[in-house]
Order: C-alpha cells, then sequence, then structure tokens
C-alpha cells in the first residue's frame, strides 16, 4: 500500500480500537471510509467542501474530549484553513492529528491550488505542534499511532513520493558516516540524497519528524563529522528549517545550504511530479551538484 492507503487502513483500525477517535472529512477520501463510517457514524464526520469548517469541527470535538483526525489535501487543511487551525486549535489550546496528502506538488495536472510547498513553514509559526514527515507508509502507520494517545497537536504530512525502506528510529538518525560535511535529509528526500552522495566523505542524516527539532542530534553529528557544513534537504519550502540549523549550532562557527521548493518564483507549468523536481533542484542529480559545489567535494 502507498502512504495514503496505509494511513486510511490504519484509521479505520484506530476506530474500532478507540471510542475517543473521531475522524473529519472534507469529502476528500470519503469513500475510502465508507465502511467505517457505516460502523462509527457518529465519529466519521464528512463536512463536504469546508475546509474552513472542517478545522473548526475538529476543535470543537476536541474541546468535548474526542481526539480528533482531521484530514485533506495539503493546501486545504493547512493554507486554506490556517485562521481556524490558530483560532480553533491553538488559541483554545486544543490538539488534534491533523493529516494532509498531496505534499508540496503531488498532483501537478490540478494546478496551484493543489500544492502546498509553505504548509509546514505555516504549522511552525504556531506554538507547540509536532510536525512528522514520513518517508514511508510504515513510517507513516507508526506515526499516526503514535499521534492517537494524548491531547497535542500533530501535523502528519503524507506525499505521493516515498522511500524504499522505512526508517524507524527516533530523532536523527546516521544512516552514513563521513567527514566533509553533513547532510539532512528530511522524510521523502532520503533515496535521492542517498543517490547524491553516494561515494562522498559526507555524513547523511534522516529524520521523518522535523518538529521539534533534533538539536542534540544535529550537534551530535557535526562534532562527530569534525566539521559544521550542513547541507538541509527539506521537500517543501527551501529554508523552513534553517533557523532551527542556526539554533542548534548557536555556539558553533558553520555554514548552512538549504535545499527545497524554490521561494523566488512560482513553477507554473503543469508537467509531472519529476519535471517539479527537478525544477526545484530536488532530483537527484541536482541534490548532487549542490552538494559539490557546497562542500567541494
Amino acid at each position: 500500500m502507498n502512504m495514503r492507503e496505509t494511513f486510511l487502513a490504519t484509521t479505520e483500525e484506530v476506530l474500532g480500537a478507540d471510542a475517543r477517535v473521531a475522524v473529519v472529512l472534507a469529502d476528500i477520501s470519503a469513500a475510502s471510509l465508507t465502511h467505517a463510517a457505516e460502523r462509527h457514524p457518529s465519529r466519521v464526520i464528512n463536512v463536504g467542501i469546508r475546509e474552513q469548517l472542517l478545522v473548526s469541527v475538529g476543535g470543537g470535538l476536541a474541546l468535548a474530549g474526542m481526539r480528533p483526525i482531521v484530514h485533506t489535501f495539503s493546501s486545504f487543511l493547512v493554507e486554506r484553513a490556517f485562521e481556524q487551525i490558530k483560532l480553533d486549535l491553538n488559541h483554545q489550546d486544543v490538539g488534534a492529528v491533523l493529516v494532509s496528502y498531496g505534499a508540496s506538488y503531488d498532483m501537478p495536472t490540478a494546478g496551484r491550488t493543489h500544492q502546498a510547498p509553505g504548509d509546514v513553514e505555516l504549522i511552525g509559526s504556531l506554538p507547540g505542534w509536532t510536525v512528522h514527515v514520513p518517508g514511508n507508509g510504515e513510517e507513516a502507520r507508526r506515526l499516526l499511532l503514535e499521534s492517537i494517545p494524548g491531547d497535542d497537536r500533530v501535523y502528519l504530512r503524507l506525499s505521493a513520493q516515498e522511500n524504499a525502506q522505512a526508517h524507524l528510529g527516533a530523532g536523527f538518525q546516521t544512516l552514513r558516516q563521513g567527514s566533509r560535511g553533513v547532510v539532512l535529509a528530511v522524510g521523502p528526500m532520503l533515496d535521492r540524497v542517498l543517490a547524491a552522495t553516494e561515494g562522498r566523505d559526507v555524513t547523511v542524516l534522516y529524520t521523518s519528524t522535523i518538529r521539534p527539532f533534533d538539536a542534540a542530534g544535529l550537534l551530535a553529528a557535526v562534532r562527530t563529522t569534525g566539521t559544521a557544513d550542513v547541507v538541509l534537504v527539506e521537500p517543501y519550502l527551501a529554508g523552513t528549517s534553517a533557523h532551527q540549523v542556526a539554533e542548534a549550532l548557536a555556539d558553533v562557527p558553520h555554514r548552512l545550504r538549504s535545499l527545497g521548493v524554490r521561494r523566488e518564483s512560482e513553477v507554473r507549468s503543469y508537467g509531472e511530479i519529476a519535471d517539479h523536481d527537478l525544477a526545484h533542484g530536488l532530483d537527484a542529480g541536482s541534490i548532487a551538484l549542490s552538494v559539490k559545489e557546497f562542500l567541494g567535494i
């Protein structure tokens, strides 16, 4: 199963196991949860294409003691309903598990309305959020299950792009050790980062959880590697976590190269996902060139 299918299957499982869980939808994925809605009609709520209401209903359920899973495409969930996230969750100091699909540009043929490269930066502007960016369906399942207990605020960002292998460890995991720099890959960026750095003397870190930021893990990797040159590769707006790197290395002279969805201009073509990867320099070849130019190797 792909990441989205895994999420839906896991959600149906959780609904049967935990009476506190409710799922709020805005048409997207509703057909896939038809059987779950039949079994749990009061806890599978489809508000139709009303994304602001989607989040507000989730906030109301949380105030009533439920654990809401709120789901739609990333552009609709975070960008369109950001005010409701800010007011109905953060300001009310209640929690929910927001689960998006579509990542930055997983649906290029749908145009700019279905693209949300700024979602993690928006969520990161609010206090108290955990942000998961799984790179594999197995990771998505584990992160969803870990997010259900408690009452905190969680954003789980699903993508059509997946790594071949799951990495289920916590924090920044060291997948390759080197001495000329540290390359930090977030979520679905891992496989292409590994390909881009093949044969290069660099440390490769991986994480599927970018908030809270594992400052101690990055600092330890820099000290072990022996250099504070860092390449940050994120599948959303370039530099989204740059300030986190700066804070982690506040007492260490360092250089940082941030790779991600470019900020200087929009890509207004349709094309395929691979075309957008290339346009943003997020294909393996472009990442390899950026690493070579920055680290000189």
